[in-house]
């Protein structure tokens, strides 16, 4: 069976991505692949890339504010590319009162400061769904 396969991307202008290195190294250190896609990445690249790597979730880390901008433009980019099996996460600076709206376009896994990282680990593991690029592979 092979590794969940996770992209972690920062996007906009967000300069600060600690939080980034340190969500990739959990996940890694708990068996997954992890693609880290750099700083200021449009969504059309965080896109580009989950296609290209052929990932089974997409990290997303926000602290900019732009969550609101972003996050729909990425579920839109991954449902006309047919990757809407695609497991969205978002973890950063999200206010409360965002969180329903991010539920609403499909993002359930929104993680805020002082998330346990095993808590997210264990999201992802729990939510991929199995074998989607095996699936995508028979079928291409």
């Amino acid at each position: 069976m092979r590794k969940i396969r996770v992209v972690i991307a920062k996007p906009g202008l967000d300069g600060h991505d600690r939080g980034a290195k340190v969500i990739a190294r959990s996940l890694r250190d708990a068996g997954m692949e992890v693609i880290y896609t750099g700083l200021r990445q449009t969504p059309e690249q965080i896109v580009g890339a989950a296609l290209q790597e052929d990932a089974d979730a997409i990290g997303v880390s926000i602290l900019s504010g732009a969550h609101n901008h972003i996050c729909p433009r990425i579920m839109e980019l991954l449902a006309e590319r047919g990757l809407d099996d695609v497991l969205v996460v978002v973890g950063g600076i999200i206010p409360d009162a965002d969180i329903p709206r991010l539920r609403e376009i499909g993002i359930e896994g929104v993680f805020q400061p002082g998330t346990p990282m095993q808590t997210i680990v264990d999201y992802i593991s729990e939510h991929v769904r199995p074998g989607r690029g095996e699936a995508a592979q028979a079928a291409g």
